[in-house]
């Protein structure tokens, strides 16, 4: 099929009637204000004669050279990354806004950034691509139908009341707090040559007949909601919201793990993406927490591993560009145009290629070729080898992608990243089962 023929092909994710985005449906005809007129062609001129330089914080994990090195070529913006762990994206957010330009928090976070008044409101009538955002942002919904929204859900942060609001807005408004930059939907990896049998849910995780050999993920705020789908499949327990639990839930839950570690159901306690890869790859685990890229690097090696669908669903996450109220002038500009640019297909087909979904799949696809396309986010099988971004060979012909389209995989969420109101007692929880 053409490029030209696919043109008319609806997007995963679209609906043809998008009402929450009725506010920013004219977001195109008014790019051309400030920073947003004449997007790649002519900026780099513009910046050659008075060279700007962004300060862009965020987690090390969000953080490509080659990224950067786009962005400078096509619009003579010099990106300076500022790597940071989690935490420190959220202090530094709070407490020192004019240490960077541009932040890429994970969703999660922005709750907490928010009402210290230190984001800055973007105004959608700068970004030409606003109305074309991924509707699991805009909407909540993924092909016109409601997905998860336990825990920090992107539709509960997305929209402000204002450019400098200190709050949030449940109907859509002209101020996003956020634009996607990359998301996904998270499961259990699993060695199927060790197996022999079909995994469909995630109590699978604790089943004794994988005693010594299952693996749980090591971050408290993510473990515990890979935990809590466990429980839910166990038929144990029914979460009014597995990112914001009570007291007594966390107790539930942590019963449940500690009883499982202390009959010698874990073999470790992962907390950073290559270790998820070498007990994998070695076989000392057979089913896991794990990430996607983590299950494509095994399987590069040669190795039998998959990224396993479930019947409750998946846990998702999401990171964002977000700015502070502190930038201003042609930082400010050069920051919106940096924003159109990220939108506008190359990026987007960068980061398709590496198994995450970008902001706006349109432009994503334009700058892919159909058999990518096809295999990345349609679900279909690969007509040709499948290539990362820097042509190594990652998949080839005829496989078809782990959880299948887009709207299958995304369209399955139960859950996002969340931080709980009584997070400091959750983790001093999951800290005694973990020295248990």
């Amino acid at each position: 099929m053409s490029k030209k023929s696919r043109k008319t092909i609806a997007h995963p994710g679209t609906t043809k009637a998008v009402s929450r985005r009725k506010v920013i449906k004219g977001a195109g005809a008014v790019a051309g204000l400030a920073a947003g007129s004449g997007l790649v062609k002519g900026f780099p001129y513009v910046m050659a004669a008075d060279p700007i330089t962004l300060r862009y914080a965020s987690t090390a994990v969000t953080q490509d050279t080659r990224l950067a090195a786009k962005v400078k070529e096509d619009l003579g913006i010099t990106i300076q990354y500022i790597p940071l762990t989690s935490d420190d994206v959220v202090k530094t957010a709070v407490t020192q806004p004019n240490r960077f330009d541009i932040l890429e928090p994970e969703v999660w976070m922005v709750k907490k950034i928010v009402p210290s008044g230190n984001l800055r409101g973007m105004d959608t009538r700068r970004i030409k691509q606003a109305g074309n955002i991924t509707t699991v942002f805009t909407e909540g919904k993924v092909a016109g139908k409601k997905i998860g929204d336990q825990g920090t859900a992107p539709i509960k942060v997305v929209y402000l009341t204002g450019e400098e609001s200190k709050t949030f807005s449940k109907d859509a408004t002209r101020w996003m707090s956020i634009i996607p930059s990359v998301y996904n939907a998270d499961t259990l990896g699993i060695r199927p040559d060790l197996i022999g049998r079909p995994i469909e849910n995630w109590h699978e995780l604790l089943n004794p007949e994988f005693k010594g050999k299952a693996a749980i993920l090591n971050i408290p705020s993510i473990g515990i909601m890979d935990a809590a789908m466990v429980v839910e499949s166990m038929g144990e327990h029914t979460y009014g919201d597995k990112g914001n639990m009570t007291r007594d839930e966390i107790d539930l839950t942590i019963k449940v793990l500690t009883e499982a570690k202390k009959a010698g159901q874990f073999r470790a306690f992962w907390k950073e993406f290559n270790e998820s890869v070498n007990l994998m790859a070695s076989g000392e685990v057979v089913i896991q927490s794990m990430w996607s890229p983590a299950v494509t690097k095994v399987r590069s090696q040669g190795i039998p591993c998959i990224y396993q669908p479930l019947k409750e669903g998946y846990r998702a996450w999401a990171s964002g560009i977000a700015l502070p109220v502190t930038l201003k002038g042609k930082k400010l500009d050069a920051a919106y145009e940096l924003i159109n640019w990220y939108l506008s297909g190359w990026a987007g087909a960068f980061l398709n290629r590496q198994g995450y979904y970008s902001a706006v799949l349109s432009t994503a696809e334009a700058s892919m070729e159909p058999y990518e396309w096809d295999y990345w986010m349609l679900g279909k099988p690969a007509a040709k080898d499948i290539k990362a971004p820097d042509g190594t060979v990652i998949e080839k012909a005829g496989t078809v992608r782990d959880g299948g389209s887009f709207n299958e995989r995304m369209g399955a969420v139960a859950c996002w990243n969340a931080v709980m109101d009584e997070n400091r007692y959750m983790v001093r929880k999951w800290n005694e089962f973990i020295a248990a």
